[in-house]
């Protein structure tokens, strides 16, 4: 019974793989420069965001520590490249971490080791818990819980 509910008629594809990958390394671009925007404003020179025409092209100039790789109007504070590796370590930790635990959910909810037709703790407390019985209690044992005793 259970095999019957767990077979997929449409098989796995390239688009859902390539398009989790696409995101992953979007997100992990832009936390480089979530990073160094950080840093930077940490160190006084406001928030600094490059162009989209240099969001790829300085990747490379960040993760070496340049502070104002990438930035059209440098500002007068730039940060460190200490606190710019810092900085994107922290970032890049955080971007992972998300990435991670977004995927475990989604693979646990829509996933193919998934399994169907189960009720979560909760769903199954509500209906089957104390609170649920006691409220119930008439219609199953009316002998000891019905209006009539």
């Amino acid at each position: 019974m259970q095999r019957a509910r767990r077979t997929n008629p449409y098989p796995f594809t390239w688009e859902i793989p390539v398009a989790a990958v696409v995101a992953t390394v979007l997100l992990l671009v832009l936390g480089v420069h979530a990073g160094r925007a950080v840093a930077n404003l940490v160190a006084g020179g406001g928030l600094t965001l490059p162009s989209r025409e240099t969001l790829f092209t300085s990747v490379p100039g960040v993760l070496g520590g340049g502070a104002g790789a990438g930035l059209t109007g440098t500002a007068a504070h730039l940060a460190g490249a200490t606190a710019v590796r810092v900085w994107v370590g922290v970032a890049e930790a955080m971007v992972l971490t998300l990435t991670v635990w977004v995927g475990k959910v989604g693979l646990g909810r829509w996933g193919p080791g998934r399994i169907q037709g189960m009720a979560s703790r909760e769903e199954a407390a509500r209906l089957l818990g104390r609170s649920r019985l006691r409220k119930v209690g008439a219609v199953v044992r009316p002998d000891l819980y019905g209006r009539e005793r």
